[in-house]
């Protein structure tokens, strides 16, 4: 097994769409992760959420991990988001993320289904077994219906070595605590919501999956960084700076926000792909005010 860290500030990475056909616009995807590396973040998660990846095909998320393998080039880790409601499926998308050149997996618990305790052990124990990398959980139940629970997780971990984080976005920092506390060091938990970065670090959380540092990757990585050194006075004082822009960012359904952002910076067109759709003028207007008073 590579050898894979989930510590430090992962971006959550945004899919650039052509104004011209509403294909992948690769040229703006290589710029903007070039930015990233620049911002000192420590790892890319493409097709995860912010990716916008339920629109996009099997052969679209093939080629997306293969360009951003390539880009980072060992620079970064790259964590592929994959998962599925059919369990084969998201076998699948391990195996073929892998042999894309992605250093490691996030699964993501199945949607709309909502499977017992025992279906989500099941079908983390099936993509593990078959992926043949370092596999970290992804528990979102406010978009899911579902949330693994801390004891499934647990009992997932021990059968599958392979299994080595959990990227929480449950918006619950109980549960990070609940976790941590049971299994010390053999799980790394990375917040799943750039608001409760610091208040989860704070109870040994180790890092972010960040949708802010899409925009402002530096500034998120310095209040990581502050906070893996134990300067939690400046690890505060830079996230409070940051509060207004991540409230921003879900001012309307992600990722519309964060590319208004990035659109507004040149950095690529505003374009989503339906049924998702870009925010109103007035949260537009949001967005531009929190970005403009942060760089005051």
């Amino acid at each position: 097994m590579p050898a894979f860290n989930l510590r430090g500030t992962f971006t959550a990475l945004v899919t650039p769409f052509s104004e011209a056909d509403g294909s992948i616009d690769f040229p703006a995807y290589e710029r903007h992760l070039e930015a990233q590396i620049a911002g000192k973040i420590d790892g890319f998660v493409p097709c995860g959420t912010t990716g916008e990846s339920p629109t996009l095909s099997d052969q679209e998320k093939f080629d997306l991990i293969q360009r951003t393998a390539r880009v980072a080039a060992g620079r970064v880790v790259v964590l592929a988001g994959i998962g599925a409601s059919d369990t084969r499926k998201a076998v699948h998308q391990a195996q073929a993320a892998v042999e894309a050149g992605a250093d490691a997996v996030m699964l993501v618990m199945p949607s709309y289904s909502r499977p017992s305790q025992s279906g989500l052990s099941d079908y983390v124990e099936q993509v593990a077994n078959a992926a043949k990398c370092p596999l970290v959980i992804y528990n979102i139940p406010g978009r899911t219906a579902v949330s693994l629970e801390v004891d499934t997780l647990i009992e997932a971990a021990a059968r599958c070595p392979n299994v080595v984080g959990l990227k929480d976005a449950s918006g619950n920092v109980t549960y990070c605590q609940s976790l941590l506390a049971r299994v010390g060091n053999r799980l790394s938990v990375l917040s799943g919501d750039d608001a409760l970065t610091v208040p989860m670090m704070a109870i040994g959380a180790q890092g972010v999956i960040s949708v802010t540092s899409n925009v402002l990757p530096a500034a998120v990585s310095r209040v990581v960084q502050a906070a893996l050194a134990g300067r939690f006075d400046v690890a505060r004082t830079e996230h409070l700076r940051l509060l207004q822009v991540h409230d921003a960012m879900f001012c309307a359904p992600s990722p519309g926000p964060v590319k208004v952002a990035l659109a507004q910076r040149g950095a690529m067109a505003a374009r989503l792909r339906p049924p998702m759709d870009l925010p109103t003028p007035g949260q537009r207007a949001r967005v531009i005010a929190a970005l403009q008073i942060f760089e005051a």
